[in-house]
């Protein structure tokens, strides 16, 4: 498979993630009840058909995820063997938070379907426990996307397509820009300095989602470019004789 054609792949996969990712967020969050700043669980404005839908979206983006990081590993080792491995398990990481987010979430269905006709401690005790998963999807999707992406997609793909030349230097500058803007974001989240989705999350999390959608609509229409950098020669030790 020609570099262009392989880079064309990896960029529709990218846009992929994107169709499916953003749809299941806003899905989730409807199907919970919820806000973008508070995901609890709200049975009276629940909605398991939401939730289903959700969850195959957030199927397709494990998918898509994982297929961005098998397409680009044959192209990526050839220059940068460790990086390339490490963006492997960086997108693996991100994938197992998503499939953790997705579980909880199609287990909400359950709650739902059970507090029908459930009343007094019954209905407390399944709010809770709709309050639990609401929660684990929260912090799984700030795991994930929030920490991981910035780590694989920001810094590890940032560096690979800025010491390679695969796409111009100065896109790549921007995935090293976001994706340490992002993980400061988590940290500010998890210190407690705002929440998920306030006004400073979204500004932090704009560079890294610019330049995730870049590179998408860059590859995809053009590929990646021939690499300016030299494959690496390895070294073999000289046989030693013996006998």
């Amino acid at each position: 498979m020609s570099l262009q054609r392989t880079g064309r792949i990896f960029g529709w996969l990218f846009l992929a993630t994107f169709v499916t990712s953003i749809p299941a967020r806003l899905l989730f969050i409807d199907g919970a009840g919820a806000s973008w700043t508070d995901m609890r669980f709200e049975p009276e404005d629940a909605s398991s058909t939401s939730l289903k839908w959700a969850a195959l979206l957030e199927f397709g983006l494990i998918v898509t995820q994982l297929g961005t990081a098998l397409v680009l590993y044959p192209v990526a080792r050839r220059w940068r063997h460790t990086v390339a491995i490490s963006y492997v398990g960086a997108r693996t990481m991100e994938s197992v938070f998503a499939a953790i987010g997705l579980i909880s979430m199609m287990s909400l269905v359950s709650v739902i379907s059970t507090l029908d006709g459930a009343s007094g401690g019954e209905a407390v005790a399944l709010q809770v426990q709709g309050d639990s998963l609401a929660y684990t999807y929260q912090w799984a999707f700030q795991w994930g996307p929030g920490l991981v992406a910035g780590i694989g997609n920001g810094l590890l793909l940032g560096y690979l397509m800025y010491t390679t030349g695969l796409v111009p230097r100065r896109l790549a500058l921007l995935g090293l820009v976001g994706g340490s803007l992002l993980i400061v974001s988590f940290l500010l989240i998890l210190a407690g300095v705002y929440k998920n989705g306030e006004g400073p999350s979204a500004l932090l999390t704009l560079p890294e989602a610019t330049w995730e959608l870049a590179l998408g609509v860059y590859c995809a229409a053009k590929g990646f470019r021939r690499p300016d950098a030299p494959v690496p020669q390895v070294r073999h030790p000289e046989a030693v004789p013996t006998g």
